[in-house]
């Protein structure tokens, strides 16, 4: 569940970071003029668009690297249980092909003792 939830917030910080880049313009050009620079009473302060977006480029930036580190860490510390009906098939056969547990020494005393199984000889092939 929470592997799930962080996926989805991976995709939101990823398209966000994607516009934010794509929006900026490069060093030649003033990336404030698509928004109207020069005056000093604008929604992204004195300082021009170049800044506000640089840092919220920034941030994001920060933000993606670590959801995508506790992903890596999350897939591989969680232990996840079969979703699928072919896996709890398979995990339900593995359970049942197990040997059976020994005995306690306890019980192996009390029971009468037993001969050896005979012992198999191999034909050999002749030619």
């Amino acid at each position: 569940m929470l592997y799930t939830v962080l996926e989805i917030i991976l995709v939101f910080v990823s398209v966000a970071l994607i516009v934010l880049i794509l929006v900026q313009q490069g060093k030649g050009a003033d990336a404030g003029a698509a928004f109207g620079s020069g005056a000093s009473g604008t929604v992204f302060g004195s300082g021009g668009s170049a800044n506000f977006l640089s840092h919220a480029t920034a941030i994001l930036a920060t933000l993606f690297f670590i959801l995508a580190l506790a992903m890596a860490y999350l897939s591989h510390h969680v232990t996840a249980t079969p979703q699928s009906i072919v896996e709890r098939a398979a995990q339900q056969q593995a359970a049942a092909t197990q040997p059976a547990a020994p005995q306690s020494p306890a019980a192996s005393q009390s029971a009468p003792a037993s001969k050896p199984p005979a012992a198999v000889t191999k034909k050999q092939p002749q030619g």
